[in-house]
C-alpha cells in the first residue's frame, strides 16, 4: 500500500460521496467490480470501521462514479481516501491496506479534528 499524505486536500461531503460522513472520519474506497484486492480492502476498512467509534465505511464503484474519479485522480482500485471529521481528505493510499496503516491514517484524521 502507498500512501501519502494530501497537501492543499479537497474536502468532501455527503452529496460528493452519496453517504454520510462519520462523526469522527470517514474511509472512502474507490473500487471496481472485479477487483480481488477491493474485496479485501472492504473487509480490512469495515473492520477498522466497526472497531472505531464515529468512523463511516463508504465504498464507491469507480466505474459508475467517473466525474468523482477524475476530479480526485483516482489512478487505480482500490484507493483509499481517509478524510477527517470536516471531510477533508487527511491521508491517501493505492493498493490493499493493512490494518494497522489503516488506524494509524484515522489516527492522524482525528488528531486534526
Amino acid at each position: 500500500m502507498r500512501q501519502q499524505e494530501e497537501a492543499g486536500a479537497p474536502r468532501l461531503d455527503a452529496a460528493a460521496l452519496g453517504a454520510e460522513l462519520g462523526e469522527r472520519a470517514t474511509l472512502v474506497q474507490f473500487s471496481s467490480a472485479f477487483c480481488r484486492p477491493c474485496r479485501a480492502t472492504r473487509r480490512v476498512l469495515a473492520d477498522v470501521a466497526g472497531m472505531v467509534e464515529g468512523v463511516a465505511h463508504v465504498e464507491i464503484d469507480a466505474e459508475a462514479r467517473l466525474g468523482l474519479v477524475r476530479s480526485l485522480d483516482i489512478a487505480a482500485t482500490p484507493t483509499v481516501l481517509v478524510l477527517d471529521a470536516d471531510g477533508r481528505v487527511v491521508r491517501r493510499a493505492e493498493g490493499e491496506p493493512r490494518k494497522a496503516h489503516v488506524i494509524a491514517a484515522l489516527g492522524a484524521a482525528v488528531g486534526n479534528a
